[in-house]
């Protein structure tokens, strides 16, 4: 079987992004994913500070898509996506045990949208979302 996610809808909505849990990573604590991972795409401090105020996952992403883009992104930008999940997953007891439950399921963020970190309209899409979700819960297995 085939773990299909995308919007934060159970039973696999703690696999989306937006799933509202704090961990603490880059030295200041999130409430989700997004505002981690939008905050890393730009240097300057006063758009990170906005970012981290944000008042939801979506008010992160739009304003990362508003930042002054720091120009060695796309190079890093797998890594910061792994680290701000493994942070999710390893600060969070509960959310850890139901990322294990999955066993070795395939993970497979369902966006339609997005053929980099989910599957693409096509479904030949990169998945590099769920891709980290299983590295991390490989890493968690250990």
């Amino acid at each position: 079987m085939t773990i299909y996610f995308y919007k934060s809808i159970e039973p696999y909505g703690y696999l989306n992004n937006f799933h509202k849990s704090k961990f603490i990573i880059y030295d200041l604590e999130w409430s989700n994913v997004e505002a981690a991972y939008q905050s890393r795409k730009t240097l300057d401090q006063k758009e990170i500070d906005k970012i981290y105020n944000s008042v939801s996952p979506r008010e992160a992403r739009n304003l990362g898509q508003l930042v002054k883009m720091r120009s060695d992104w796309n190079n890093i930008k797998y890594q910061v996506m792994k680290e701000c999940v493994s942070a999710k997953f390893k600060q969070n007891l509960e959310l850890a045990k139901r990322l294990l439950s999955t066993e070795n399921e395939d993970i497979v963020e369902d966006s339609k949208i997005d053929s980099y970190w989910g599957c693409g309209a096509d479904g030949k899409g990169l998945n590099n979302l769920g891709k980290i979700l299983m590295e991390v819960r490989s890493e968690l297995k250990k």
